[in-house]
């Protein structure tokens, strides 16, 4: 079964068992109800046949959705005390299955949201496999309370919105018993997804903030799999989320997704931001798509908004307790303005700054007494603590002084719900609502206002119930926070700032008294974008995006580095594979026109290393290799000539290409040469004087200048404020340099101008040109590199080796250093094995001779 085979090894090397396979197109569910053994086998009679190795094109596509919480309602018949369950029509993971094709099955891994005796819960797990397709995770209550209270409210919770521990008593101080419980729980999941999937087949879509490090897991137990991730919370800027001390973790455990969602482009820049300055990642924007490029995969970012599921709300609309609701609520609150706020009794929701702007409205303006309502609904909270039981007090206190200051007999001008409204009620109050507030001080998303606008839309029959003319006017207002995901999509919203009480007043004030042909047009502009952009439109487009980023997936090559949550997968080309010494040495004795090409910096020496001086043993091995009159030995690096004529004197026969190759010479005695005709260098006395600009001004910057060049490092400065110089830079230096013969590129944290067409890959297509000139074509090439510059050696020697004059059967030995991606065919770990097949070579240059006459006196017997 070679299209698994290289999965089974990774997992076996992780010490995970592997998963089983499904034969043919049929599938297997297999929900592990005791250990080792199915609760359900459906084996197809050929299991063991060839087909069932093969992977089956005629699968129907099945997609795997992770969430904490399984979308599900779960309760015990008072009577015999059986589990009753149904599905939960306000779960974002049932009405997100719209999105997807109708053949397409779904099947739930998540939590219940009740506590199941560890007797029941093999039953229970058969039946809702076979009723609803979910997978339950049965977590022990204690693990699953350090978990979900310890280390997701307490600590994640609050540090993505914003809140730091600075105290024992302000947020959560990090606990590393809370987070081995975090870890525990995710690798339960992990376990679960790994009973049902088929790897090489199967999406797996994980969600939100609970299950941030589950990738990891999933990632290290096979290789291929086709895994997104979408983030419904906020993500914090870089400046908070950097004092979270397992941020390397997570944000690892977030590279092994191949989709990684955000609601706005501000989560997804601050993410990104996090990458940079924690792990040194850059991304790029390309046709649209954002992509982080990490050990060779390529990670979308993808910013959308989710909706709202329209389907439910127009059902709801047309319920007959919704009308009756907004009947009974329109006589209550008959000839006044009603405002309406819908909130979790949360810390971040801002309740408690909504009422004072209420307040602050009857203070201001005296006219709005006894005609303004505010409803707020204040939902259960789901975290539980000192914060809530604060909020809790301050809502009271308010609520009862603003009743007191302004109320009368029979009017309270704020009216607190504190229970759970369902929907149809929910959208009566939409629908009598003038106004609808939310002023959270930092929220993931929000759907408040999206349900508000379309219940305000209403429907057919209520507009026949409650409108004495044909096409009633449709109008809404909104006031809501600028920290809130739903924000930017709301262009007709007032935007306030809900810290500035004086400013959520008159917003308030503005809201009520605006023209109604202002609310009219407004509405219309909002209802527009909600009803296009529902849940099923972002669910078909997260989906997309990830078919999109997968599609390569199994022509790839898949390494398995790092432990614990550094796991990481190296993704490689089919042929990319570690160079043999004896595999090149044997091609070595063969041949007699070699071609050996060699950076210097992270190919013969450490980058890291401060003293970069070639060291005697590098010296000796380049000597041997040069002594050989089949040998051409060239040094090709970036570094000025000077320096490597200096460092390499004792080489007396080596080849030196200097500055990329803008300079070089075939041995010691012979005179440097240049690869192009260069007229005059007077665009430096343009350039330098530009590049000062931006160092004086960009600390940690600093210029380096070269015969042939000038670049400009920024890798000591800030990582946002550097790469946005380099890009000014850049910008500027090209229009100041159009009509010159130079170019100006950008690499890993420099801008470098340098006279046009020069690059290691021209030099080397002209040594090789020059190599056929002087004497036979080239049978063995071997090119050594570790950077980009080096890819362009690559580069050319693949097109060199296409067609005329080099011989179609040269031995060619393309090589990068590490494991990466790349255009070479072979790779070595490091500069140590990069030395040691060296001197491979060299000792078969010196056993030459002897190798010959036994190959001679073996051919004789």
């Amino acid at each position: 079964m070679s299209w698994r085979s290289y999965s089974n090894l990774l997992e076996l090397t992780g010490g995970f068992p592997a998963p089983l396979s499904r034969g043919g197109s049929r599938r297997l569910p297999r929900v592990m109800t005791v250990p080792g053994i199915l609760s359900e086998t459906r084996d197809d009679d050929n299991t063991n046949s060839v087909s069932s190795d093969v992977l089956s094109s005629v699968s129907q596509e099945r997609l795997i959705i992770v969430a904490h919480i399984l979308p599900l309602n779960a309760e015990r018949w008072p009577g015999n005390r059986k589990w009753s369950f149904s599905w939960d029509e306000d779960s974002l993971s049932l009405q997100l299955k719209d999105g997807l094709p109708e053949d397409m099955e779904v099947l739930y891994v998540g939590c219940l949201n009740v506590e199941v005796d560890p007797s029941e819960q093999d039953d229970v797990a058969s039946h809702l496999l076979d009723t609803f397709n979910c997978v339950p995770a049965f977590v022990p209550p204690d693990l699953r309370s350090r978990f979900y209270h310890g280390f997701c409210k307490q600590q994640l919770w609050q540090l993505f919105h914003y809140m730091l521990p600075l105290t024992p008593d302000h947020g959560g101080r990090f606990d590393h018993f809370l987070w081995q419980a975090y870890k525990s729980v995710n690798k339960i999941f992990a376990d679960k997804v790994m009973e049902v999937i088929t790897p090489d087949d199967d999406y797996v879509w994980v969600h939100d903030y609970h299950l941030m490090v589950l990738p990891s897991f999933l990632r290290k137990r096979c290789s291929r799999v086709k895994l997104g991730f979408f983030l419904h919370s906020p993500f914090p800027s870089s400046e908070i989320y950097r004092t979270l001390p397992v941020r390397d973790e997570i944000l690892r455990a977030l590279l092994n997704a191949d989709v990684i969602g955000f609601h706005t482009f501000d989560y997804a820049r601050h993410f990104l931001s996090c990458c940079r300055r924690t792990l040194g990642l850059e991304y790029e924007s390309k046709r649209g798509y954002i992509g982080l490029e990490y050990y060779g995969r390529t990670i979308s970012i993808k910013i959308m908004p989710v909706g709202i599921h329209m389907g439910q709300i127009l059902a709801g609309l047309n319920l007959a307790d919704t009308e009756l609701r907004i009947s009974e609520l329109d006589d209550k609150y008959k000839g006044k303005t009603v405002l309406l706020g819908v909130d979790d009794m949360d810390i971040f929701k801002g309740i408690g700054l909504k009422l004072l702007a209420m307040e602050q409205l009857l203070m201001q303006h005296s006219e709005w007494k006894g005609k303004v309502v505010m409803i707020q609904i204040a939902n259960p909270a789901r975290g539980r603590g000192k914060d809530v039981q604060e909020v809790q007090a301050e809502v009271y206190t308010s609520v009862k002084r603003i009743n007191q200051l302004f109320g009368s007999e029979g009017h309270e001008p704020v009216v607190l719900i504190e229970r759970h409204v369902p929907l149809y009620e929910r959208l009566a109050f939409y629908t009598i609502a003038e106004c609808c507030i939310v002023t959270a001080v930092r929220d993931g998303m929000n759907l408040i206002p999206y349900e508000y606008i379309v219940s305000r839309q209403g429907c057919a029959k209520l507009d026949a119930s409650f409108s004495a003319i044909q096409d009633p006017v449709k109008k809404s207002m909104l006031v809501v926070s600028e920290f809130i995901g739903c924000s930017p999509s709301l262009s007709g919203a007032i935007r306030v700032n809900p810290w500035n009480i004086d400013a959520v007043a008159e917003a308030m004030e503005m809201a009520i008294t605006m023209p109604e042909a202002e609310k009219q047009m407004r509405h219309e502009k909002h209802y527009r974008y909600v009803s296009t952009h529902d849940v099923a439109y972002w669910a078909r487009s997260f989906m997309g995006d990830l078919e999109r980023t997968c599609k390569d997936h199994l022509k790839r090559r898949y390494f398995g580095i790092g432990f614990g949550l550094s796991f990481k997968v190296v993704t490689l080309g089919p042929n990319f594979r570690k160079l043999s010494p004896e595999h090149i040495a044997s091609a070595y004795r063969r041949t007699a026109c070699r071609a050996i090409l060699l950076d210097y910096d992270g190919t013969m020496m450490p980058q890291t290393s401060i003293n970069k001086t070639p060291s005697s043993e590098v010296l000796a091995v380049l000597n041997t290799l040069c002594s050989d009159p089949k040998n051409v030995v060239f040094i090709v690096s970036g570094r000025g000539r000077q320096t490597l004529s200096d460092w390499f004197s004792p080489c007396e026969h080596l080849g030196i290409a200097a500055e990329h190759g803008f300079f070089f010479r075939w041995h010691d005695d012979a005179e440097w040469e240049t690869c192009i005709p260069v007229a005059h260098f007077d665009w430096k006395q343009v350039v330098e004087p530009i590049m000062k600009l931006y160092t004086e001004s960009t600390d940690g910057s600093y210029i380096e200048e070269k015969e042939s060049a000038l670049v400009w490092h920024h890798h000591d400065a800030d990582p946002d404020f550097g790469s946005s110089q380099a890009k000014e830079l850049l910008d500027h230096l090209e229009s100041v340099l159009a009509n010159e013969p130079v170019s100006v590129k950008s690499g890993q944290q420099i801008v470098e101008v340098k006279p046009q067409g020069v690059s290691k890959g021209l030099i080397v297509e002209k040594l090789l040109s020059l190599m056929v000139q002087r004497s036979t074509p080239v049978d063995f090439i071997l090119c050594v590199g570790d950077d980009r510059s080096d890819e362009d050696m690559f580069e050319a020697i693949a097109r060199a080796m296409a067609g005329p004059p080099q011989s179609p059967i040269a031995e060619v030995f393309a090589c990068t250093v590490g494991q990466k991606p790349s255009k070479a065919k072979y790779y070595l770990a490091d500069t140590v094995e990069v030395v040691k097949m060296l001197q491979g070579l060299a000792v078969a240059s010196e056993s030459g001779t002897w190798n010959t006459s036994h190959l001679v006196l073996d051919s004789s017997l």
